[in-house]
């Protein structure tokens, strides 16, 4: 009997499983198990209705592609924000929160179901998120750019088992998003941060980690309303002025950035931001003194400091 071929193809990827599984069961098995099978009802229809295909559910777990990453982020939303609601009558320790990644690769079908490395980094980033949150790969969040209404907070490298290279991983905010600053661990959601604070208050003379992670999420795009969305949330804040800049080339067809000489800025501040060594960033700082990256270049020299004075002890 002949083994049929191995279909190969691109999609995006999901993956998503309870947070505290085992937790819940202990406490009520019959209980457990009829929530699960009452919300997987809901997820289902959420997936088709994005035009999804389940390959695989174990237990706890969901394993979905979809033929756009759009659809696939807009689900992996939709299915957080409806189980938001499903639990908010319900005491702390009976809600049942997942957790979700996903990731677009080349993938394998086999039996209706996925293998390979693109359903491997969907599971890690979804270990990587946080009870009630979604990760996504930098693939991912690279399709999405100007496509989509939500932010992405970067969460950096992440070295994850079994892959062989990091994996660039961001935390979407959406409405009802768990508010956290950092990833979690599998089963225990990270340390809380009041966003609405942190904006309000941010430390003086640094960007806060928030307003970074907006401005990382736009730094590229073209639309006038993400730099609208910008001035809005900080009118005051480290990148104002070239948000300023950018939202009037925008609107009125001069140059994005706002003119040569801001452009020669980012030129020359792109070279030297990633530079270990402290002379290039103090460089930037004396041919813009008043510069759009003042702030982020301070920041930097001061943790190269920190860096190598660690480094002599």
């Amino acid at each position: 009997m002949n083994t049929p071929p191995v279909e190969r193809k691109l999609a995006a990827i999901l993956s998503a499983d309870v947070a505290g599984y085992s937790r819940l069961m202990g406490a009520d098995e019959a209980g457990t198990l009829a929530a699960l099978s009452a919300h997987r009802e809901v997820i289902d229809e959420l997936i088709r209705q994005r035009n999804g295909r389940i390959a695989n559910t174990a237990g706890d777990s969901v394993l979905a592609e979809f033929p756009s990453v759009l659809e696939a982020v807009q689900c992996g939303v939709e299915i957080q924000q409806a189980m938001t609601a499903r639990n908010a009558d319900l005491p702390d320790d009976r809600k049942m929160l997942l957790r979700v990644g996903i990731n677009v690769g080349d993938v394998m079908v086999k039996d209706e179901d996925i293998f390979g490395d693109g359903v491997n980094v969907a599971a890690r980033l979804q270990g990587l998120a946080v009870p009630g949150g979604l990760c996504i790969s930098r693939a991912v969040r690279d399709q999405l750019r100007d496509k989509s209404p939500f932010l992405f907070e970067d969460q950096g490298e992440q070295t994850v088992k079994n892959i062989a290279r990091p994996v660039r991983v961001f935390s979407v905010r959406f409405e009802g998003a768990p508010k956290t600053a950092d990833l979690g661990e599998p089963d225990r959601p990270a340390a809380p941060v009041d966003a609405a604070a942190e904006a309000d208050n941010p430390p003086q003379g640094k960007p806060d980690d928030i307003e970074l992670a907006f401005w990382d999420s736009i730094t590229d795009s073209q639309a006038a309303s993400d730099y609208a969305a910008y001035l809005e949330r900080y009118p005051t804040g480290n990148f104002a002025a070239l948000a300023r800049a950018r939202l009037i080339g925008l609107t009125t067809g001069e140059a994005a950035t706002g003119g040569d000489e801001v452009k020669l800025e980012i030129t020359y501040w792109e070279s030297v931001k990633d530079s270990d060594d402290a002379a290039m960033i103090q460089a930037y700082l004396e041919k813009y003194p008043q510069g759009h990256f003042k702030e982020l270049a301070e920041a930097r020299l001061e943790q190269l400091s920190g860096d190598k004075a660690g480094d002599d002890r």
